[in-house]
């Protein structure tokens, strides 16, 4: 059961993009005083935890995950004494606060970078990772970089490459290195001591790369060909036990991983209690299911047998030994609605549905700020209006290949960062209720009609679907404990799941199709009296039984024995 120290095990984390939340001083940019303002919206959806984005001092390449000063906050964001009002306030409304913890990499403008890159012999020398060209002075290896080119840089300064799985802005830390360490751990002390509630830690399974540094097979998508060197390395898990030992187990917090390049095996590694590392990861499998011969940036369609065994396998394999994260959306990924369900006739249904499957299931749930809207993916009339770096290498290498442009457009209209990026609309007025300047990035078309306040105004809205989401994971046992099953494995258009604690009993049926569709419930079940809990439907049936289910339709029933 979950008890006072595993309290993230009971509690739902709303993401806040700072940049994009809300502007409180006309700059367009969102800031530390306009999620203070939205509290009072947060505590009403009834989430437990906020993690916010980097808010670190930042050349903001990479939207903050660039860091030049992890002791500063960015002045674009507001100052510390705001942080500080927002940690109290948050607090005040029992609600936690988690930072980005991005230690893989720093900006190129961090101080110790640039004294890095000053010589092989002073005090930040071996801060990163820095190489020999080859005889023919090409770099030490052929990996690519997330955001295209290699993810090697020279500098003359040193006669040597440096390496970069991100931007050429963004060098990587040399964890080897135990005074790198060191240093990132009393970082971290100072923000724990600050008050902070945990970390979401950024790209955490790439800061152990392998000493041998082997080139990647020609065969390799060439923006994640470093997986091979960089990926779940060698000295993965003793980094994270020594940071556990000397910093994470000191505190009550909350700790997530993005481990890109993770299978459910290799993730009970770090979630497994008894290793001492972290309390859980965030996995990939089921965002690569659409991904086509260049990776994530394709117009292939999930398919549900797909999505489910996915599912299955990360809620089965963690079962007693680890902790899911459970996730549709955030500021990496396209809008789910749009991904996972249809954004155009039933957008609402939808969006209740994929929510119903997600928060159900065993694990920490996470809504990403507009999630609980229905807010859909965004379709810019030109590409100027895209912001993203990687957005902007992706249409650089697709016209490089020379790959027609309606699949560009495509391909950067379904998976592009920026549909998750833009201002959250507060009302249906001009500037959305989140600027009186101008926005850093486009509004969305979408909303004039899709709004909190309009959804506030809408009992049926999706927001108060989400909200009696929560609601059940306080005050029902089983939504955190129970044991998840799959049920009907071989279904074609549903997905149905149970959820067991004791005497208690859930049972999860969402329908993936946009046409009316039997479902037959297993005999066992169908003996069992179970009453009707949450449907996105008005009037579903009150009593467990075969369903003849509406597009997209998503119910819970309750039994106990």
């Amino acid at each position: 059961m979950a008890n006072e120290k595993d309290w993230w095990k009971k509690g739902v984390v709303y993401q806040v993009y700072p940049q994009s939340f809300k502007d409180t001083t006309g700059s367009g940019i969102g800031d530390l005083n306009g999620i203070i303002e939205k509290l009072p919206y947060l505590a009403d959806l009834g989430i437990s935890v906020i993690w916010l984005n980097p808010i670190y001092q930042s050349p903001l390449v990479d939207n903050g995950y660039d860091i030049s000063d992890y002791y500063s906050v960015n002045p674009e964001y507001g100052t510390m004494d705001d942080f500080k009002r927002l940690l109290d306030q948050a607090h005040r409304l029992d609600i936690k606060i988690i930072m980005d913890l991005v230690v893989n990499h720093t900006s190129d403008q961090h101080e110790w970078f640039k004294k890095s890159c000053e010589s092989r012999d002073n005090e930040f020398s071996d801060f990163y990772i820095w190489k020999d060209p080859k005889e023919d002075g090409s770099p030490p290896t052929n990996w690519g970089s997330t955001f295209g080119g290699p993810a090697w840089e020279y500098a003359k300064s040193r006669g040597q490459y440096y390496l970069h799985l991100f931007a050429k802005e963004q060098p990587d830390l040399n964890w080897e290195n135990p005074k790198v360490r060191e240093t990132i751990y009393d970082m971290m002390k100072f923000w724990f001591e600050t008050g902070i509630d945990g970390f979401r830690m950024d790209v955490i399974s790439l800061i152990s790369k392998r000493q041998d540094w082997p080139d990647a097979p020609d065969d390799a998508i060439y923006t994640k060909s470093y997986y091979i060197g960089a990926s779940n390395g060698p000295r993965v898990h003793e980094f994270l036990h020594e940071m556990n030992q000397e910093v994470l187990s000191k505190y009550n917090i909350l700790t997530v991983g993005e481990t890109a390049n993770t299978n459910s095996d290799q993730a009970i590694l770090y979630t497994d209690p008894e290793r001492e590392e972290l309390n859980m990861v965030f996995h990939f499998d089921h965002m690569h299911l659409d991904y086509g011969p260049y990776g994530k940036f394709s117009d292939i369609r999930f398919k549900l047998s797909d999505l489910r065994d996915v599912m299955t396998e990360w809620q089965d394999k963690l079962e007693g030994r680890g902790w899911n994260s459970l996730y549709w959306s955030n500021h990496d990924q396209p809008r789910a609605v749009t991904r996972f369900g249809n954004d155009t006739n039933y957008r609402v249904e939808s969006a209740k549905m994929l929510g119903t499957l997600l928060h159900m299931m065993k694990g920490t749930p996470y809504i990403y700020q507009g999630e609980e809207l229905g807010m859909r993916n965004v379709r810019f009339a030109s590409s100027d209006q895209y912001k993203d770096i990687e957005t902007y290498g992706v249409k650089k290498e697709f016209e490089e290949r020379g790959l027609l442009e309606a699949y560009i457009k495509e391909s950067i209209f379904l998976k592009s960062r920026d549909n998750a990026r833009t201002p959250m609309p507060w009302n249906g007025k001009e500037k959305y209720g989140f600027t009186n300047g101008t926005p850093w990035i486009d509004f969305s078309p979408d909303n004039d009609w899709i709004n909190v306040e309009d959804c506030l105004a809408d009992p049926n809205s999706v927001y108060y679907h989400y909200k009696e989401l929560i609601r059940l994971r306080k005050e029902l046992p089983v939504v955190v404990d129970g044991v998840y099953e799959l049920i009907n494995p071989g279904d074609s258009a549903v997905y149905g799941y149970t959820r067991t604690l004791a005497e208690q009993k859930l049972v999860v049926i969402c329908s993936f199709s946009e046409s009316k569709v039997n479902y037959k419930l297993p005999e066992e079940l169908k003996r069992s009296s179970g009453r009707l809990l949450l449907s996105n439907y008005p009037d579903t049936r009150k009593e467990l039984g075969n369903l003849e289910l509406r597009p997209y339709e998503a119910v819970i029933y309750y039994i106990e024995a």
